[in-house]
């Protein structure tokens, strides 16, 4: 069993890889549409023959990329990577969402476990910390660039 990239119209990876899933190809096992991988969608099937047939009548679908993969190369996407990936301590971010929408504040402590992260708003008077989840914050400005 091998994994194939199949290469689609940009923004359309996860209707394709929807509509070769839905097939009726036994020798199709998996499809994979990562959001960092644009235009490809991952295929693990038996051989090539077979993705070729469900291929055929997929809209935006383009082509079979010649050659093939295996799990170990493809691993990476398969686990999601944490929100607070990127985020470092001292940094200067914009909250997203929650109460504090729209405020700036600077990251006091990064909690990978929870991810979550501890920020001190900038224009409070009295310095307060507010913990955040890593996908309510944007950072502006990071003191490692």
């Amino acid at each position: 069993m091998s994994v194939y990239a199949v290469k689609t119209t940009a923004s359309q990876e996860r209707t394709v890889a929807d509509m070769i899933i839905t097939r009726e190809e036994q020798d199709i096992h998996a499809a994979l549409a990562p959001d960092s991988l644009t235009s490809y969608v991952m295929v693990e099937a038996d051989g090539p023959a077979a993705i070729e047939r469900a291929l055929e009548d997929i809209p935006h679908a383009r082509s079979l990329v010649p050659g093939e993969s295996s799990i170990a190369e493809v691993e990476h996407f398969l686990s999601p990577k944490p929100d607070v990936e990127g985020i470092a301590e001292g940094d200067i971010v914009e909250l997203i969402a929650g109460p504090f929408k729209g405020e700036k504040a600077q990251v006091q402590r990064i909690d990978e476990g929870k991810d979550q992260v501890t920020v001190e708003l900038y224009e409070a008077t009295v310095p307060i910390p507010v913990t955040v989840r890593g996908d309510q914050i944007r950072v502006l400005d990071s003191e490692e660039r």
